[in-house]
C-alpha cells in the first residue's frame, strides 16, 4: 500500500505519517527539492526551517515569512528513536516506478502535493489518498506556536488566513493587476543601472507566472480534496485522541483500495438509487446470485407513467410521512423493481438482495415468496422490526452492513 498525505496548513499531515510509520511499519519516501520535506536523518520532532510561501508545500507567491516542518503541535508525539532516513526520488515519476516494482510494501509520503503528480499514481491499484484538515482556529494555533519557536514571532490570525484563502482560491483579481503593473513597471526599467533596477528585474520575471502557479496550485489543493478516498478532520486536541480516530478509522483496510463483495454490491446499490424519481427517498436494490448480478432496481413511478418527481404520484408529493399512506402510492419499490427484473427462476434459491435502505413490510413480503435467502441493507426505515419479523419467519437472513469511513 502506498499512502499519500495531502491537506491544509497545520492540520496534522506529518502527525499522520509519523503514526504510520511508527504503528504499522511504513517507510517514508519523498521527492527532492521538496519544501517542507521531513529531512534526511531526521526525528519528525526537529524543526527544519521553510518559507511559508510553501505551506503544505503548495506555492504562494510573495512571501518570504519563515515556519517549521516538525509535527504540528499541540498533537506531537515523542518518538523514542529517530526514524530512518526516507527514500528520496528526483521526481513523481521515478517514484511512480518504484512503487510499481514495490507494491507490495507499505509506504507513504507527503512530497506528492500537485493535481498532475497524483494523477499518475490514481491507476495503480495500491494506491490510497489522504486528505487532512481542521478548524482554522485549531490550525492557527498551532502554527503560531511553531512560528514562535522559529522566528520568536507570532504569526497574526489574519496573516495565517490570508495564506489559508490564498492556497483555497488563489490570488485575489487586486494581486494580479498589482502583480501585472509591477511587471510592466519594472520591464521599462531594465535598462537602467541601478541596484534598484536589478531587484525590479527580478521580480519581474515572476508575477505573471507566480500568478498562474499559484493559481493552479491552489486548484490542485482543491481537487486534490474531492479525489481524497479518505478524509480526515483533525479537530482533536491530544494525540492519544487522534491515534485513537485512526485507530478506529483503520487507514490500513485492504478494502480501502478493493473493496469487498458486500461493500462493492452495497456501492452499486446506492449507485442505482441515483436513478429515483421518488419525492420521498432514494432507494436502490440488487439481486445477486453466486457474486453474479441478476438484476438492479430503484424506486418510481411505473413505466410509461409519470414520474413521481413530475407530479405523477400524489401521494409522493403530499405531506404523507414516510410509512404511510402507503396503499395510495403509486411508486414501485427498489426491492419490487429487481425483484420483477430477475423473475422467480433466476432468483432460485441462493440469491442474495442489497439494498441501500432497509425493506417495508410489503417489499418484505414478496422478498419471502421469491425465495432470496439473504437481505443485506445499510440504512434503518421505520418499519425494521416488522420487515426483520417477516422475513426471520420466511427463513430470509436479515443483514446490515456498515460502509467504511
Amino acid at each position: 500500500m502506498f499512502i499519500a498525505i495531502v491537506g491544509t496548513p497545520s492540520a496534522g499531515k506529518a502527525t499522520v505519517l509519523e503514526y504510520l510509520e511508527r504503528k504499522h511499519g511504513f517507510k517514508t519516501v519523498g521527492l527532492e527539492g521538496t519544501a517542507g520535506m521531513l529531512g534526511v536523518g531526521e526525528s519528525k520532532m526537529t524543526s527544519s526551517r521553510v518559507d511559508v510561501s510553501h505551506m503544505n508545500g503548495l506555492s504562494i507567491s510573495g512571501s518570504s515569512t519563515s515556519v517549521t516542518t516538525s509535527v504540528e503541535s499541540p498533537i506531537s508525539p515523542s518518538p523514542t528513536s529517530p526514524s530512518p532516513s526516507p527514500r528520496i526520488f528526483s521526481s513523481a515519476t521515478a517514484l511512480l516506478d518504484y512503487m510499481t516494482r514495490n507494491w507490495l510494501d507499505h509506504h507513504v509520503t507527503t512530497d506528492l502535493r500537485t493535481y498532475d503528480d497524483i494523477e499518475l499514481f490514481l491507476k495503480r491499484p495500491s494506491f490510497l489518498l489522504v486528505f487532512v484538515d481542521g478548524p482554522v482556529r485549531a490550525r492557527f494555533e498551532r502554527e503560531r506556536q511553531r512560528s514562535l519557536e522559529a522566528r520568536g514571532k507570532i504569526i497574526s490570525l489574519d496573516e495565517f488566513i490570508d495564506q489559508h484563502d490564498l492556497l483555497y482560491n488563489g490570488p485575489s483579481s487586486s494581486t494580479c493587476s498589482s502583480s501585472n503593473s509591477s511587471s510592466s513597471s519594472s520591464s521599462s526599467t531594465t535598462n537602467t543601472p541601478s541596484t534598484s533596477t536589478s531587484t525590479s528585474t527580478s521580480l519581474s520575471s515572476t508575477p505573471a507566472s507566480s500568478s498562474s502557479s499559484s493559481y493552479q496550485q491552489q486548484t490542485d489543493l482543491t481537487r486534490l480534496a474531492r479525489l481524497a478516498t479518505v478524509t480526515i478532520c483533525n479537530n482533536l486536541s491530544t494525540l492519544l485522541e487522534l491515534e485513537t480516530y485512526l485507530d478506529q478509522l483503520n487507514l490500513v483496510d485492504e478494502e480501502r483500495l478493493r473493496p469487498g463483495w458486500d461493500t462493492y454490491f452495497m456501492t452499486l446499490a446506492s449507485l442505482a438509487s441515483h436513478r429515483s424519481n421518488c419525492m420521498k427517498r432514494r432507494v436502490g436494490a440488487l439481486l445477486v446470485r453466486s457474486k453474479r448480478i441478476l438484476s438492479t432496481g430503484y424506486n418510481g413511478t411505473p413505466r410509461g407513467t409519470k414520474n413521481c418527481n413530475q407530479g405523477g404520484c400524489s401521494r409522493c408529493n403530499g405531506t404523507s410521512r414516510g410509512g404511510e399512506s402507503l396503499a395510495t402510492c403509486l411508486c414501485l419499490h427498489a426491492e419490487e423493481n429487481a425483484l420483477l427484473e430477475a423473475g422467480r427462476e433466476r432468483i432460485g434459491t441462493d440469491s442474495v438482495l442489497y439494498c441501500n435502505t432497509c425493506p417495508c413490510l410489503t417489499c418484505s413480503v414478496k422478498i419471502v415468496q421469491c425465495g432470496v435467502r439473504e437481505v443485506v441493507y445499510n440504512q434503518s426505515y421505520s418499519m425494521d422490526e416488522l420487515s426483520a419479523t417477516v422475513l426471520k419467519e420466511g427463513g430470509v437472513i436479515l443483514r446490515q452492513l456498515h460502509m467504511p469511513i
